[in-house]
C-alpha cells in the first residue's frame, strides 16, 4: 500500500506515455483529504501544466463560483483529472493516455474513499460512467456503482464557451449538495 505523499511522487515522475515528454509539470489531485464529493475532470490545462494545481485559470474561477453558490469551497472537496499531464492544443486526452493515467487515478480514489464522484464534462464521464454517456441530456442524474453516487455535470470551460449552460450547471451543483445531505 502507498501514502498519498508515495502516489504523488509517482505522479510527479511518471513516464508511462508521451505526455510526460511535453509537460512542464504533472498535476495531483488537490484538495480536502476526507471530502465526501470528489470532483473529477479530463485533464489539466495551460494554466495548470504551468502551476502543478487543477483548475487556476478562467475554468477555476467558474469553477470556485458554482462551490461558492452552494457554500462550499475547495476545502470542502477534492478535484483532480482523468490524466494528470497536459494534453498538447488542450486536446481531449486520448484513450492511450487515460489508460496510462487510470492506476493512478483507481487509487487516487482508492484512498480518499469519496461518496460522490462529479465527472467534469463529457470527456470524465463517459470513462468514468460508461462510454456512452450523453453529457446534454444526462448531466446531473445519478448513479450508484460500488457504494459510490456517481453524477456529470458540464465541464467549467463549457460554461466559458456557452454560458446558457450555467443555469443548469447551478441545479447540478444544488443537487450534488442535496445528495450529500441526503446520505
Amino acid at each position: 500500500m502507498y501514502t498519498y505523499e508515495e502516489l504523488k511522487h509517482f505522479v510527479d515522475h511518471c513516464q508511462r506515455c508521451p505526455l510526460a515528454k511535453t509537460r512542464h509539470k504533472a498535476v495531483m489531485g488537490r484538495g480536502n483529504h476526507q471530502a465526501p464529493v470528489m470532483f473529477i475532470a479530463e485533464g489539466p490545462g495551460r494554466n495548470e501544466d504551468r502551476d502543478g494545481v487543477p483548475f487556476t485559470g478562467q475554468s477555476g474561477q467558474v469553477f470556485d463560483r458554482l462551490l461558492t453558490e452552494i457554500g462550499w469551497s475547495r476545502e470542502d472537496i477534492y478535484i483532480t483529472n482523468i490524466v494528470k499531464c497536459h494534453p498538447p492544443g488542450n486536446r481531449d486526452p486520448r484513450p492511450e493516455e487515460q489508460e496510462a493515467c487510470m492506476p493512478y487515478l483507481k487509487y487516487e480514489t482508492w484512498l480518499l474513499q469519496p461518496k460522490i464522484i462529479v465527472c467534469l464534462g463529457r470527456v470524465a464521464a463517459q470513462r468514468i460512467i460508461r462510454p456512452d454517456f450523453r453529457i446534454t441530456r444526462e448531466h446531473g442524474t445519478f448513479l450508484l456503482r460500488k457504494g459510490v453516487w456517481l453524477t456529470a455535470v458540464y465541464h467549467p470551460s463549457a460554461i466559458l464557451r456557452d454560458e446558457t449552460k450555467l443555469p443548469e450547471t447551478e441545479t447540478d451543483f444544488c443537487a450534488i449538495r442535496e445528495k450529500l445531505l441526503d446520505l
